[in-house]
């Protein structure tokens, strides 16, 4: 009988230090208004500043604790985001000839820039954002059908969309999820 006290009484002690856990995002934002700029880019992928903007826009919509705005002057907050790299790292070869690859690691890295526009105080300053995705360059068989010598880039293009919202979402949680 006494182990059972025992260990309610340890159950209990260690629940104590559960009490003031709160599930959630965690605090609210210092601001309640943000406009995003134009991303930049520093990489070579061309175009890619409208998508990004767009889905770091959305991504702090769907979210819903900050009310985005369409001007600097209007906003309590400005975040700046530019694409400083975008690699390839070859993750597998094809089968039927090693000198090709089947799969690339696609890296997308981003540098971020907070200001808070009612004090002129930065947030904070460059901080590196990275995401990866994998690009397949055939059918996942080993077998490229004829005709299809642009696949890698075609496979790149269509990843670009996938990468551009992990790093959205990266970027919304590095604004807003401070803890």
């Amino acid at each position: 009988m006494t182990r059972v006290w025992s260990l309610l009484l340890a159950a209990a002690f260690l629940a104590q230090g559960c009490s003031h856990y709160r599930l959630g995002a965690g605090p609210a934002p210092s601001f309640e208004t943000l406009y995003v700029e134009p991303a930049k880019n520093k990489t070579h992928i061309a175009q890619s500043q409208a998508l990004l903007s767009t889905m770091i826009r959305e991504a702090f919509i769907r979210d819903g604790r900050v009310s985005v705005v369409d001007s600097d002057s209007d906003a309590d907050a400005t975040l700046e985001v530019t694409l400083v790299t975008y690699k390839r790292v070859n993750a597998a070869n094809r089968e039927d000839d090693i000198g090709l690859a089947r799969k690339f690691t696609l890296h997308l890295a981003a540098s971020c820039t907070l200001r808070d526009n009612r004090t002129g105080k930065m947030l904070f300053d460059g901080r590196q954002i990275e995401v990866q995705r994998e690009a397949f360059t055939d059918n996942g068989l080993g077998l490229v059908p004829f005709g299809t010598s642009n696949d890698q880039l075609q496979s790149e293009y269509n990843t670009f969309p996938l990468l551009a919202s992990a790093l959205s979402d990266r970027v919304t949680h590095a604004v807003l999820d401070v803890w």
